[in-house]
């Protein structure tokens, strides 16, 4: 596996788990897939593919242990993962961030430095897309998108994360692989996660 990207170029990659996962029934962070917590999929492929990793949450959110792992506090309001974003950007001073949702089980590390290494030009955000499909919660977000995400939160307390990141003129990145956007947000969607895993685990099959 290749090592992280050096720092100082490279962003922070950060987890968005500040979601109240009414339709998963509760913190989509401690949802057990295959024996872990759901945070640890998205947590660990940041980790492996870059060198500074952060969760951001709201003070309620429950979280599993994770020794060693920093842990920002979002505003309690408003609950949208916009305030996750603008959070991230704030703590990150100046560096850009890299945030992955954490129901997104298989992204991988290889996504992450594609997104970490893709040239923003004059965006302020790069998002993974699939299809066409924009996913805005995978996406390297620069320090200039987080005054006019803030003012998105602002304007109305529940912008629609796609209008709101298209208005700043994100940059889509389509990206490989069928199963790399599948989010989980209810009890069906981590039974089929938890299928495809028990599939790749099968000798001879390909992820």
């Amino acid at each position: 596996m290749p090592d992280p990207l050096p720092s100082p170029e490279q962003p922070i990659g950060v987890v968005l788990a500040g979601g109240i996962g009414r339709r998963a029934g509760g913190s989509k962070a401690v949802l057990q897939l295959c024996g872990k917590p759901l945070i640890c999929y998205p947590l660990g492929v940041l980790r492996a593919a870059l060198e500074q990793v952060a969760i951001v949450a709201k003070p309620d959110t429950e979280l599993p242990s994770l020794p060693g792992v920093s842990v920002w506090i979002e505003p309690p309001e408003p609950r949208h993962p916009l305030t996750g974003i603008v959070c991230a950007l704030r703590r990150a001073r100046g560096r850009p961030v890299l945030v992955c949702a954490v129901d997104l089980p298989f992204v991988t590390p290889a996504l992450i430095r594609e997104l970490a290494r893709a040239d923003p030009g004059v965006a302020p955000a790069v998002i993974a897309a699939r299809e066409g499909a924009v996913q805005p919660l995978l996406g390297c977000y620069q320090p200039s998108a987080t005054e006019p995400l803030a003012r998105a939160l602002s304007r109305h307390p529940e912008p629609p994360v796609r209008d709101a990141v298209a208005a700043i003129g994100a940059r889509a990145l389509e990206v490989g692989g069928s199963e790399a956007l599948f989010n989980v947000n209810t009890p069906e969607d981590l039974r089929r996660a938890a299928a495809i895993l028990e599939r790749r685990a099968q000798p001879n099959v390909k992820s």
